[in-house]
């Protein structure tokens, strides 16, 4: 699998506004119709110096396996950066997403996608346990990716020890918990909110570094909310608890 290519409109389209990424070229299909968004991949791309040809059916065969939309950018690798320049470049009352041991590239794009509308500042990856960024995760963020702080740590656990040594609270979805994903004050503090493996949950050793134990409640005994949909409730409540205050202050 080549991990440096962008496939998609929308995907293509983040990437060249975001400034990020190195393009290469842009090759696009020759048999699409006229449409807004490939106009605005030519503009930018034209703009940006970056070549863009047009490709024959045939050129696209080895890329059949992708919802590709007849676009595809062949690009530098998404870059990482360091948890240390994170911590040293973050705003006051910062939030971040760790993904402990998340297989699934969808749910990672569904996350970070939903993570950059929530106004989340970092998401972190481990290097080992779970998967990285490649062209899927890319596509199903719909280019969030080139929105947003994408940390990759060796060991998640020594990651959170250092956070929580420079005033970070972890916060981890558990549904053994017995406090409610909105029973937790998000806000006036730095927190990371760790979401476990699809089928593993949180691991025990960062379980046991947890400030907080939260769990979303179930009205049935069907409890297996899929991962990118747990992220998405949780984030939300921090995203209503922010616009709340800032109405409350407001009307002062």
């Amino acid at each position: 699998m080549n991990n440096n290519i962008i496939f998609g409109r929308n995907s293509v389209i983040e990437a060249l506004k975001s400034g990020r990424r190195n393009f290469n070229r842009i090759l696009i299909s020759r048999n699409l119709r006229p449409d807004a968004k490939i106009d605005l991949i030519k503009e930018y791309a034209s703009n940006l110096g970056i070549p863009f040809v047009f490709g024959d059916k045939e050129q696209f065969i080895k890329y059949n396996e992708y919802n590709h939309q007849g676009v595809i950018a062949f690009v530098s690798p998404i870059e990482y950066i360091e948890l240390e320049d994170f911590m040293t470049g973050h705003r006051e009352n910062a939030a971040i997403v760790l993904l402990d041991g998340v297989e699934d590239p969808h749910n990672i794009g569904a996350i970070i996608r939903t993570c950059v509308c929530a106004g989340i500042d970092g998401i972190i990856l481990p290097s080992r346990r779970g998967a990285l960024i490649n062209e899927v995760v890319e596509k199903t963020s719909a280019g969030a990716i080139n929105h947003i702080s994408i940390i990759k740590v060796n060991s998640p656990v020594s990651a959170l020890q250092k956070l929580k040594e420079n005033n970070w609270w972890v916060i981890a979805s558990d549904h053994h918990s017995d406090d409610n994903y909105f029973d937790i004050d998000f806000l006036n503090m730095n927190f990371v909110l760790v979401m476990g493996a699809e089928h593993a949950g949180i691991s025990k050793s960062i379980m046991n570094l947890a400030d907080f134990k939260i769990k979303i409640p179930m009205l049935t005994e069907f409890n297996s909310l899929n991962v990118s949909a747990a992220a998405g409730i949780i984030v939300y409540e921090y995203v209503r608890q922010k616009l709340t205050a800032g109405r409350k202050h407001e009307q002062k």
